[in-house]
């Protein structure tokens, strides 16, 4: 499958236009979405011209922020909807944690069909240095591209919106942010593991395992030791 531009140029326009309709329908201006996600005026303004496309962290972020479910961005139709609770966050660490997760499940999905990096590169026209930067996270991926992608590796998108955030009632709208909010202590220890160790935990099919060190990081140092001489009856 070689990706034709003009569709990528299309879908940006088309998400650009249900992007200005969202912010209409919620009332608000150019300005106050930039300041939402972390972002310049001039920047929105491209993306609702179709100009360029935001990555899936920036656009969920203005989804919440705009009150309207992620999946209106790949609809046709208006949505109107009143804002709800507001949520204080650190937008631009927000959006790098999304990135960064977006990369491995981007990494994931690519291992898991079996296509190594060179023929996905080829498949999707783009260079091995932009997926290699996708998929580690470095940069962020335009929505147009990332849906290009995950058709490559036989993904849906939806695979790669932020459940968490995605599933919560009414649409949750995020409002500007002070910059001492701070990321979660457990994602920010995840980021800092090994790719790894990222993959081995974030495949379901390891819980036992991970569930089994658990279980042993609880046991005292005697019980550790009466399960490892066990063990080592049985091997002998």
């Amino acid at each position: 499958m070689t990706t034709n531009p003009t569709v990528n140029v299309l879908r940006a326009k088309k998400l650009g236009i249900l992007l200005r309709d969202a912010r209409l329908a919620a009332g608000k201006t150019v300005g106050e979405c930039a300041q939402a996600i972390g972002m310049t005026e001039s920047t929105i303004e491209d993306y609702e011209l179709g100009e360029s496309a935001p990555s899936l962290p920036e656009l969920e972020l203005l989804a919440r922020f705009l009150a309207v479910p992620l999946d209106h961005f790949w609809g046709s139709r208006t949505i109107t909807r009143g804002p709800s609770s507001a949520e204080g966050v650190n937008i631009r660490q927000r959006l790098l944690i999304r990135q960064r997760i977006i990369g491995t499940l981007l990494r994931q999905a690519r291992t898991a069909a079996q296509i190594q990096p060179g023929d996905l590169a080829q498949k999707t026209g783009l260079s091995s240095a932009d997926l290699e930067a996708y998929e580690l996270g470095d940069i962020p991926i335009p929505v147009p591209i990332l849906e290009t992608l995950s058709e490559a590796v036989g993904r849906p998108i939806r695979d790669f919106y932020d459940r968490v955030r995605d599933e919560a009632p009414g649409g949750e709208q995020l409002q500007p942010t002070q910059p001492s909010a701070a990321l979660p202590e457990a994602v920010q220890d995840f980021l800092a593991l090994p790719v790894e160790l990222q993959e081995f935990i974030t495949k379901p099919i390891n819980l036992p395992y991970l569930e089994l060190a658990r279980r042993l990081s609880e046991m005292s140092v005697e019980k550790l030791r009466a399960v490892a001489e066990g063990l080592l009856e049985i091997t002998l």
